[in-house]
């Protein structure tokens, strides 16, 4: 019997481990583990704070699999790649011939002083990046009345890199719907140099943050949160003040890639990032949000990025050349408020840009402007997930970036 073991049944764990089923014969079994049996529709976390209900994140992880595949309900202790075993928490040890990490990120506030370990952690200071976060500022919003709200990203890279800017948005909409809009004084924060990471589109989201009166605070790197005065302090002696901050910790790898050494400083995987082959062993493929790949940690690229691996790792295993080459393709909503949203689509090589989507010329979606029928596009995406991206069902949109239909903004 031949063994695939993947850690992590996310998005890309799930994905992978169902469309191998459906790849694989019966002399391969498949064993999926991780630490619990809730399986949560994490761009659901946005919106909790604002209108929906948490329990409709929340899915049993075994349901998401197809029959053939084992499922281990256990933490991840370590990997001993030279016995080819992975010791669970408990000691548990499961053997495998090839080895998939799809064990995500994993925000760790501990890593700015002042931020979890301080005295305002979940009453002024809070993070939408877990279920548990996005909960508890729901009621803090729905009690603030009036004053100074940051929104703020410690350190790139970050899981789905426009959620904070979709955040702002989203927060001074509200703000605006409830009538007190003019209490309210609304400041992005990023240690990035404007809004976004690439030039068209951190022209288009600031121009954006501009017509909403959301002031931007760039090049700021955090290096403590200040809990007695209420300040966000930089290591270039910057100084803000907040009633309200939302922050965005830094996000890290797991420990057991970290406790492995497999990891690199933050905990992700190095990975050939065509093939998502660790560089350090021909044995481990990694998808998802745990390797080192430069794009964005988003669902859309460990979409794009698992329905490439598979005939790359079909070719492995018979000690073939692998015959596709990953583009880095990312394709994210950006919830503008207003019942709006944007639409990137971006990959390793070109940065988000204006046009159409997913038909050249033809649309019906359009890029880098905010739009009704994109935020309609962002909430139809979650009955998507659930029943046609986790089961492995083919989706008509190309895993390849393609640039038809798409163009700089005129100088």
């Amino acid at each position: 019997m031949n063994r695939v073991l993947i850690l992590g049944a996310g998005t890309a764990g799930t994905m992978a481990a169902n469309h191998l089923r459906g790849a694989l014969d019966e002399s391969w079994s498949i064993t999926v583990v991780d630490r619990d049996d809730e399986h949560h529709y994490q761009p659901g976390y946005l919106f909790i704070p604002f209108w929906m209900k948490p329990e409709r994140v929340k899915k049993s992880r075994r349901s998401m699999l197809h029959a053939g595949i084992e499922f281990v309900e256990a933490g991840v202790s370590l990997i001993h790649r030279e016995r080819r075993e992975v010791e669970l928490i408990g000691g548990r040890l499961l053997a495998y011939d090839w080895l998939i990490i799809a064990s995500g990120t994993r925000p760790d506030p501990s890593l700015v002083e002042g931020m979890a370990d301080g005295a305002l952690w979940r009453d002024r200071v809070h993070e939408f990046y877990t279920l548990e976060g996005s909960v508890a500022l729901k009621k803090a919003l729905a009690d603030f009345t009036g004053g100074r709200i940051l929104v703020h990203i410690s350190e790139m890279p970050i899981k789905c890199p426009v959620a904070p800017l979709e955040f702002a948005f989203l927060v001074e909409d509200h703000f605006r719907k409830k009538g007190i809009r003019h209490k309210v004084d609304i400041t992005y924060v990023t240690p990035l140099d404007g809004a976004f990471t690439k030039p068209v589109a951190s022209k288009e989201l600031g121009g954006l943050l501009r017509d909403r009166s959301i002031r931007l605070a760039a090049d700021f790197a955090v290096e403590r949160i200040d809990n007695d005065s209420q300040r966000l302090v930089s290591y270039d002696g910057r100084e803000l003040p907040f009633d309200l901050l939302v922050t965005v910790p830094p996000n890290v790898g797991q420990q057991f890639i970290m406790d492995s050494g497999l990891g690199n400083d933050a905990g992700f995987v190095p990975v050939d990032k065509h093939t998502l082959r660790a560089l350090d062993d021909d044995r481990i493929f990694v998808l998802g949000d745990a390797s080192d790949i430069p794009t964005s940690k988003a669902g859309s690229v460990a979409h794009f990025a698992t329905e490439e691996f598979i005939d790359n790792f079909l070719a492995a295993i018979e000690d073939r050349p692998l015959p596709n080459a990953f583009d880095g393709h990312a394709n994210c909503f950006v919830e503008s408020g207003r019942g709006q949203a944007l639409l990137l689509d971006f990959n390793y090589e070109t940065e988000p840009l204006l046009g159409t989507f997913p038909v050249p010329y033809a649309g019906p979606l359009r890029l880098l402007k905010p739009t009704r029928l994109n935020h309609l596009g962002k909430l139809a995406f979650e009955q998507i997930y659930w029943q046609m991206l986790l089961p492995g069902r083919p989706i008509p949109i190309s895993s390849h970036m393609t640039m038809a239909g798409k163009h700089k903004p005129k100088e």
